[in-house]
């Protein structure tokens, strides 16, 4: 299980959230609108998004702990301790964060988003469409 493998990001969050205490848990509670900044390396792979389209965007959560395997969630102690596996929390050993966001504005490299509850600086590892019955992408 010591399988490694090499991710590199393709942009950042530019975003007004920079402590992870005060953030929103979850974007559909109150985050910012942001902005996805891409490499210019990628930017054949940005051309195609438009205004309107709902994106599942996969983040490296860099400033979470990797050694966390259980929580109680949303960090209620009230709350029996829950295998990480089950839960949101940004705490794991891969920390990867996916984020359902709607683009809002498309300016060459960058896409302004809504629901986005990254932190600032947060690197971007991909990003998808969300696909309806019709889509066959």
């Amino acid at each position: 299980m010591a399988d490694e493998h090499l991710v590199r990001a393709v942009g950042r969050v530019l975003s007004p959230l920079t402590d992870a205490a005060t953030a929103p848990r979850q974007g559909d509670e109150g985050a910012p609108e942001a902005w996805l900044v891409f490499d210019p390396q990628v930017e054949r792979a940005v051309r195609d998004v438009r205004v309107g389209a709902d994106l599942l965007v996969l983040t490296w959560l860099d400033r979470a702990r990797r050694d966390v395997l259980a929580v109680r969630p949303r960090g209620d102690e009230s709350r029996p301790e829950t295998g990480v596996f089950s839960t949101r929390s940004p705490h794991r050993p891969n920390p990867i964060g996916l984020h359902r966001v709607r683009v809002l504005a498309v300016d060459g490299l960058r896409l302004r988003v809504a629901d986005l509850e990254a932190l600032d600086g947060t690197p971007i590892l991909d990003v998808k469409p969300v696909l309806g019955a019709a889509d066959e992408r």
